[in-house]
């Protein structure tokens, strides 16, 4: 499951086909996130990495068992010729 954690207009711009966006900067993320399933893996990021080597550290403590990081996030993604839909 690829997980978007930009804001949701950042989202809206362009993301990875099938993401589903999960605002890191949302008052609530920790609380979303806890809710997802943690057996299955997840590939986070966001728009250049920051946020998303953030978010690592909460994934650890909820408990997830597979977690991987975009590095460089989606403009890493998009520099690299992969496509992102609107």
């Amino acid at each position: 499951m690829v997980l978007d954690i930009r804001t949701p207009e950042e989202f809206k711009a362009g993301h990875i086909a099938g993401a589903t966006n999960l605002n890191f900067n949302a008052a609530d993320f920790s609380r979303k996130l806890d809710q997802l399933d943690k057996d299955k893996t997840y590939l986070v990021h966001c728009a250049s990495g920051r946020r998303s080597t953030s978010s690592l550290e909460i994934f650890e403590r909820l408990k997830f068992k597979s977690v991987l990081h975009l590095d460089g996030g989606l403009k890493a993604w998009q520099n690299a010729g992969k496509p992102v839909e609107k």
